[in-house]
């Protein structure tokens, strides 16, 4: 099937007919998908969220959305970005409509610590930044948004944004100490 094509055009083949094929209706497909795919929406939803139970409920609600959204895909972006914006989108209209949560106690930070243990130091010490702090770091810091886009996705101003940003670098700053 895509045997004569380079490694990188013959995996973007080989996604492009995996993706048509789940906007078609194919569940083993979708299946296939979720696969490649779930742990980077985990990482970006537990990383917004701070909360083990949170990332996994948004990371289900995203994949549900995609499986409603996927015959709408049509190819004019990358199908990562169009899935991170998915994610994004619905992992912060998710978290929206939480109850606001106190900091993670002790024992649920140890928790938390395992679960992400792959990741970097700073990724450990996200949890226990403020929600508002937290989003606005992973946005900026992390996903490389500029603050007027984190002012827009969040529905804060972009002031508000750059003022969090230094908030959420200084109490890292302090946890690290």
């Amino acid at each position: 099937m895509t045997g004569n094509l380079p490694p990188n055009r013959a995996d973007e083949a080989d996604l492009a007919l995996e993706i048509r094929r789940a906007q078609e209706g194919d569940r083993e497909a979708f299946a296939r998908l979720y696969r490649r795919y779930s742990p980077r929406v985990y990482a970006l939803c537990l990383r917004l969220s701070g909360r083990v139970a949170s990332a996994e409920e948004a990371t289900q609600e995203v994949f549900i959305r995609l499986w409603q959204k996927l015959p709408q895909f049509r190819f004019d972006a990358q199908f990562t970005t169009w899935l991170h914006r998915l994610t994004l989108n619905h992992a912060l209209n998710y978290l929206k409509g939480q109850p606001q949560l106190a900091p993670l106690s002790e024992p649920e930070l140890q928790r938390q610590g395992e679960v992400m243990e792959e990741l970097q130091l700073v990724d450990r010490l996200l949890p226990r930044l403020p929600e508002r702090a937290r989003q606005v770091f992973v946005l900026h810091a992390i996903e490389g948004y500029h603050h007027h886009e984190v002012a827009r996705l969040l529905q804060i101003q972009p002031g508000t944004s750059k003022a969090q940003y230094h908030r959420a670098r200084q109490l890292l700053q302090e946890m690290l100490i």
